[in-house]
């Protein structure tokens, strides 16, 4: 299985959240897209927490280089 991009994961727990908002989950549909809506939110907290190191890691290269010069 290929790793899921956080594009598609959000998208795909948007439709959950509007479908439960718009009530078009049946109680027997409702286990199933909750304990999906957790993977999905764990697949988008994984890749925010990643570009967040990404980003502290290119920032904190930027001052040591600016610190050089």
């Amino acid at each position: 299985m290929t790793e899921q991009k956080y594009t598609e994961a959000f998208e795909e727990l948007q439709e959950i959240v509007s479908d439960m908002e718009d009530g078009n989950i049946s109680v027997d549909e409702l286990a199933e897209k909750v304990k999906r809506a957790t993977v999905l939110i764990r697949v988008c907290k994984a890749k925010l927490s990643a570009t967040e190191g990404d980003v502290q890691k290119i920032l904190k290269e930027l001052e040591e280089d600016k610190a050089e010069e």
